[in-house]
């Protein structure tokens, strides 16, 4: 009975170090499983980039708009600085012209509340800066003056071209109507630009295109003069050229030579008048 039961005791013994054992190896390789598939399911570390996105909107920006502003203002604003005289010595014309040197801010400044004018910056890249006194009155007339300036150059800028297009066979009624119609562009400073097509009368001269032109030329004397001469288009079958108004310089040129021609005729009537009159006597 005592060998048996050790035996068995024996056995019972073998078989929970057994379960031990495999328990505690199951748990070994769980843990190794678990440790190789970590790297797996954790995501790999990032480096962080901060990006500024601008939200969309069919609003204009109010920042740049006040820049955008703020720079045309400079560019054309011109007026009174006040009292805020930057530098400690200024070159000062006074309001009539006349140059009173290099001047301290104080004087200036006391000759201001004197005279009660105004300090308007002149040229300020120059050492030292140069500014004016000038009254209210006269910084109101030179803006106005700015202003036509810069409208002049717009227009200058923004010149237009007008077509015109029209046969060698036009009636003379008709090319009267077209020449008040080039006049009328050209007043509003537009140049123009003119198509003559040969006309279906194959009995017309070879310069009947050229001979229009002139005629249009004649009719408008003292306003229109050529931009570029007629010149020969569409395979030679017509001729187009562009006009433009006279400058005052070639107005003024041909008042002259209008003037100068008006006196020799009537210095050639008065020499015949005598003539005649010798002879009679």
């Amino acid at each position: 009975m005592a060998a048996l039961f050790l035996k068995r005791l024996t056995l019972q013994t073998k078989k929970t170090e057994s379960g031990c054992v495999r328990s505690c190896f199951g748990k070994y390789m769980a843990q190794q499983t678990a440790l190789a598939q970590l790297p797996l399911l954790a995501s790999t570390p990032r480096v962080c980039c901060v990006v500024y996105a601008q939200a969309f909107s069919t609003a204009k920006d109010p920042h740049s708009e006040r820049t955008k502003k703020k720079k045309k203002k400079e560019k054309t604003d011109f007026g009174s600085i006040g009292r805020k005289i930057h530098d400690r010595v200024i070159h000062v014309v006074d309001e009539q012209g006349n140059d009173l040197g290099n001047m301290h801010r104080a004087n200036v400044i006391q000759l201001l509340d004197e005279r009660g004018l105004r300090l308007v910056p002149r040229n300020t890249s120059t050492e030292p800066p140069k500014y004016q006194l000038m009254t209210g009155l006269q910084i109101h007339q030179e803006r106005l003056q700015l202003r036509e300036m810069e409208k002049a150059k717009r227009t200058t800028c923004q010149t237009l071209t007008k077509e015109l297009t029209f046969s060698s066979s036009i009636g003379q009624h008709d090319l009267c109507t077209k020449s008040k119609q080039i006049q009328q562009w050209l007043e509003k400073k537009y140049k123009v630009q003119i198509t003559v097509k040969e006309g279906r009368n194959k009995e017309e001269p070879a310069n009947k295109m050229e001979e229009i032109f002139d005629q249009l030329l004649q009719m408008m004397p003292g306003i229109a003069t050529f931009l570029s001469r007629p010149q020969p288009t569409k395979g030679g079958k017509a001729l187009m050229c562009v006009l433009r108004c006279l400058t005052q310089k070639e107005e003024k040129a041909y008042r002259e030579t209008q003037m100068s021609q008006n006196e020799d005729t009537l210095n050639k009537e008065h020499g015949k008048d005598r003539d005649s009159d010798t002879l009679h006597q």
